[in-house]
């Protein structure tokens, strides 16, 4: 058996090394990553694990039974050179992290046993957009396509939206071994000067990065003095010229990427973690969220669709229009002058955490669909989007999206 995980970005040779000398993680789970799919590894023939855009080539094994390919190419410009590489490690077993519909086109083809675990969304608000879902879903319902997971239930709903079979849809997550046990809610600070953001994600225009840093602007044009720390990596020197511009240079600091527990504790330690993504970017469920809650830290967030149903405006975030900085500030300015609304968002993260777990896991869902016993099967057809487990969810979505009946 000769299992081959393709990933659009990321590093694993890095994270590997990373984390084999000093176990620092720089992004959620990624030691339950590495550390499952090393187990993985020493009951097949090979484990190979291919990330498309690295910023260098290089195809190493990491130890015995495990590889490491970094193509250094961009999947969707460079398709017959990624196919190639992957026609190279002659799988048995395909593992699809990414919506790449050549790869999916390939693994059909070639009739190899194959999954996609997807963390993405999906627009429908052109017809350029329809026309790529429509084309892509036909690939997913395609019987080679065993299994396709998602990061999320409305992530899994989208995948429904733009035609995906229900019947082979599973919600998954990864495991989150910091919980909100571990923080107390936080009471309101009284007469404070400054107010602490954090945002934690790409450094990009779709991620509304562009927009809180418009919002520190019009705040302190207020008079109301935030410091906003961006954690991250991306366009920071684009994003440095624009907080320049802007005048707020001693409001806005950019630390790039971080590691996971210091960015647990920066979350921990500020007033507000901003989730200001926009619509066109392809969100599933961010860390940034879990993460937010396990520390009690209140959330300001988009009205990203994907986000519907897990944050309530009032309840458990406040929420503004996506790409409205205006709208933006006027959040952080209502949160910061009530003390009741703040206390009672951090007072609501715990059912909140408790809310959007899952219980099929990353490593779960990968050893029962390899493991193809009958047990393991029945074990997948229980945990499908339509098997009702996921009810409860859709009673608690009151705001109408995603929340349709399966």
């Amino acid at each position: 058996m000769r299992l081959l995980i393709v990933q659009y970005g990321g590093d694993y040779r890095e994270a590997f090394q990373r984390l084999s000398k000093n176990g620092t993680e720089t992004y959620h789970s990624q030691k339950y990553v590495i550390n499952s799919i090393v187990e993985i590894s020493q009951q097949i023939e090979e484990a190979t694990l291919l990330c498309c855009q690295t910023k260098e080539s290089y195809n190493e094994v990491l130890q015995d039974g495990l590889r490491a390919i970094g193509a250094g190419l961009d999947p969707y410009k460079h398709k017959r050179e990624i196919l190639k590489l992957i026609e190279e490690q002659n799988p048995t077993h395909l593992l699809i992290h990414a919506p790449i519909p050549g790869i999916f086109n390939w693994a059909i083809q070639n009739k190899v046993r194959t999954i996609g675990l997807l963390a993405d969304s999906f627009l429908t608000t052109s017809f350029r957009q329809k026309f790529k879902n429509y084309l892509l879903a036909r690939l997913l319902n395609n019987k080679q396509i065993e299994w396709i997971g998602n990061h999320g239930i409305n992530a899994c709903l989208s995948l429904q939206e733009i035609g995906v079979n229900p019947e082979k849809i599973i919600p998954y997550d990864w495991v989150h071994a910091i919980t909100p046990e571990y923080y107390s809610p936080k009471k309101f600070r009284q007469n404070v000067n400054t107010w602490n953001l954090v945002y934690v994600g790409a450094v990009a225009e779709v991620k509304g990065v562009g927009d809180v840093i418009e919002a520190v602007a019009k705040l302190k044009t207020r008079n109301i003095s935030v410091n906003l720390q961006v954690v991250g990596g991306g366009e920071i020197d684009y994003y440095t010229q624009r907080v320049r511009q802007l005048n707020i240079e001693d409001c806005v600091k950019f630390l790039g990427l971080m590691g996971n527990q210091t960015v647990m504790n920066l979350m921990r330690e500020a007033d507000i973690v901003v989730v200001p993504s926009r619509h066109e970017y392809p969100e599933a469920c961010p860390f940034t969220i879990y993460e937010a809650f396990c520390v009690h830290t209140p959330i300001v967030a988009s009205n990203h669709p994907v986000f519907k149903g897990n944050l309530q405006d009032g309840i458990n975030a406040m929420i503004f229009p996506a790409g409205d900085s205006t709208a933006l500030a006027a959040s952080v300015e209502k949160l910061i002058s009530n003390p009741e609304i703040y206390e009672r968002l951090s007072e609501a993260s715990s059912k909140s955490w408790e809310q959007l777990q899952i219980p099929v896991k990353w490593a779960e869902f990968i050893n029962c669909w390899l493991h193809n016993s009958s047990n393991n099967q029945d074990w997948l057809f229980k945990h499908r989007l339509t098997s009702g487990m996921y009810n409860s969810w859709f009673s608690r979505d009151n705001q109408g999206y995603y929340s349709k009946p399966i």
